[in-house]
């Protein structure tokens, strides 16, 4: 009889592993997937990569849908976009949205050429990309306080196609390098210079 129910009570464990084991991931594993690039919870602290904590979920599921589907250039990110489900996203949205904002401040930054770009900011870019770039709410995408290379490379991506962009924002790029044929470089600088 005792043999009977150790083996009944170890056959439960097993089938209730499996059965955790089949569950879906919670939306702190799906987040920490992304910690070896993006780091621990969404705050990077590489130049090249941008952090994902705090922006807002509307962005990241936008983000993440265009990886996915192929719309946004990437190297890597659209083959990794490819292996979630739609509620995947999501929940890694709602975990990295509700992370405190993260600034990389150990960045180098020409501060002219930062005092240039938060003027052209001001003038061209402020309308979508409130508060200086810096409100996480904003579904255009937080700017202030990227990775510097990660802004240098993504505005270059808008400015010769690789990646489409609204309307208005075509017409308001266009416009800052009509005025100052180094408004990306200085854009970079000013979003890098963020604390």
């Amino acid at each position: 009889m005792r043999n009977t129910i150790t083996k009944s009570a170890l056959l439960a464990t097993g089938l209730l592993l499996s059965v955790q084991s089949l569950a879906e991931p919670t939306a702190e594993a799906l987040g920490y997937t992304c910690a070896g690039c993006h780091g621990t919870n969404g705050a990077s602290t590489g130049n090249a990569i941008p952090s994902l904590a705090g922006l807002s979920e509307g962005y990241l599921i936008n983000a993440m849908n265009e990886y996915r589907d192929d719309g946004r250039l990437s190297q890597i990110m659209g083959r990794i976009a490819k292996g979630y489900t739609d509620d995947q996203i999501e929940s890694m949205a709602t975990f990295f949205a509700a992370q405190p904002v993260h600034s990389n401040i150990n960045q180098q930054f020409d501060d002219a050429k930062a005092r240039k770009g938060e003027k052209l900011h001001k003038k061209y870019c402020e309308s979508c990309h409130t508060a200086g770039g810096t409100d996480p709410e904003d579904d255009a995408g937080l700017l202030s306080g990227n990775a510097v290379l990660f802004m240098k490379y993504t505005l270059a991506d808008f400015h010769d196609g690789s990646r489409s962009m609204p309307k208005r924002m075509n017409k308001m790029m266009k416009k800052a390098l009509k005025k100052d044929s180094n408004a990306l470089d200085n854009l970079t600088n000013y979003y890098g210079s963020a604390k």
